[in-house]
């Protein structure tokens, strides 16, 4: 055969021929599942190019951060011409260049505070890729909303873990977490709760070579849950690189932890959140529940900057998230301001007629409704096509 004759392929010898060996594999539901990966960094592009090599047929990137060269070796999906690009863009079309059937959305924005309810529930599994704690509780609490599994990884120098947490079951992450865990996560959320540039640096050291290892399990996990197997929920793989001991270590659920409780019934409106207005929401609720009734919402809401040391106030509305610590300087005495938060909308809620978006509440989001005993879930629906499209590359179908 000369080096510009075409190869042929035997019928028996796809793309997925070696995986269609294992007796329980399907393919077919793999190219059917969709997959949220959290964090781009070095987990999160071994998590999406596994992904893209065992067909798994849709995949939201979801990543704060862009580019930087020392991100290079670490990351098998970045290049040098990269530098400065969004991560979850550039993952995305890179794992596209693997597998082209792949659908792939990127998410760039703060996913404690920018990602709405609607694409956990979207997705079949879902995958941390992150390194603060923060985001994992994040991450936790909204999948437990959901009911759904998710599959955390973590990585330092030579070592890792990864583990499984099904609220619905057993352990959630935050039954993991020690007092020690909570002040440092109460560290992070310190001096007026503001976002901090500092925040976002994620400065782990750690392989390329670890990274590997941890995403590995991470997304053999995965495909276990998709196929309906038994996985390792309430359980971590920990890996210890140094010495290349590895085992298994189980969680206990705490009969105190709160973050366990699943939504009802979803209810899905042809709504957005860059148009319906708070009181339309309002009005929605009170007309399903009653007079009485209010709106929770996932995530604090910004109502105004404080300022303790000279007592100016300034309103400002919108996501927590997109505040900086260089927002809550105060401009008269350059003291640090504390925000002024709300979570729950009633007839005492500031800017009532204004879009949800202006409030700070994130695109495809999931609310309750409550009134006494009685509850309503609306998920903004209208907002999918905004979230997940256009999409990063793949066949047009």
């Amino acid at each position: 055969m000369s080096a510009d004759e075409p190869l042929t392929l035997s019928s028996d010898d796809d793309r997925f021929a070696r995986f269609r060996l294992i007796g329980w594999w399907d393919q077919q539901r793999l190219a059917a599942s969709r997959a949220l990966v959290v964090g781009a960094g070095a987990l999160g592009n071994e998590i999406v190019k596994n992904l893209a090599l065992l067909g798994v047929g849709e995949v939201l990137v979801a990543d704060l951060d862009r580019i930087e060269l020392s991100n290079l070796s670490r990351s098998v999906l970045f290049r040098t011409v990269d530098c400065g690009q969004a991560k979850a863009e550039v993952a995305c079309r890179r794992a596209v260049d693997l597998y082209p059937e792949m659908r792939a959305w990127a998410f760039h924005g703060n996913i404690v505070y920018d990602l709405g309810l609607g694409v956990y529930r979207w997705a079949d599994v879902i995958f941390g890729a992150l390194d603060n704690r923060e985001a994992r509780v994040a991450i936790n609490a909204a999948a437990a909303k959901v009911g759904k599994p998710w599959i955390d990884g973590a990585i330092e120098r030579l070592s890792g873990v990864a583990r499984v947490f099904d609220s619905a079951v057993g352990p959630c992450y935050e039954c993991t977490m020690s007092e020690v865990d909570w002040k440092m996560l109460e560290a992070r959320r310190s001096c007026a709760l503001l976002t901090r540039d500092e925040m976002t640096a994620g400065k782990v050291p750690t392989t390329p070579t670890t990274s590997s290892v941890i995403a590995g399990i991470q997304v053999q996990e995965g495909v276990k849950l998709l196929h309906g197997l038994p996985a390792m929920s309430g359980q971590g793989f920990v890996f210890d690189g140094e010495n290349h001991h590895s085992y298994l270590v189980d969680y206990a659920r705490l009969p105190e932890c709160l973050a366990h409780e699943p939504f009802g019934d979803v209810e899905v409106l042809p709504w957005s959140v860059a148009t319906v207005t708070g009181r339309e929401l309002l009005e929605r609720a009170r007309a399903d529940l009653g007079s009485g009734a209010v709106v929770d919402f996932n995530h604090d809401l910004l109502s105004a900057l404080v300022c303790p040391q000279c007592g100016e106030e300034e309103p400002r509305r919108g996501s927590l998230g997109k505040t900086t610590e260089a927002d809550g300087r105060c401009p008269t005495c350059d003291g640090q301001r504390a925000p002024m938060l709300y979570h729950t909308l009633d007839d005492a809620c500031p800017a009532l007629d204004v879009p949800l978006a202006e409030l700070g509440v994130p695109a495809w989001d999931v609310v309750s409704a409550r009134a006494g005993e009685q509850q309503r879930w609306y998920e903004f629906g209208a907002d999918r096509d905004r979230v997940l499209g256009p999409r990063v590359g793949g066949l047009q179908s």
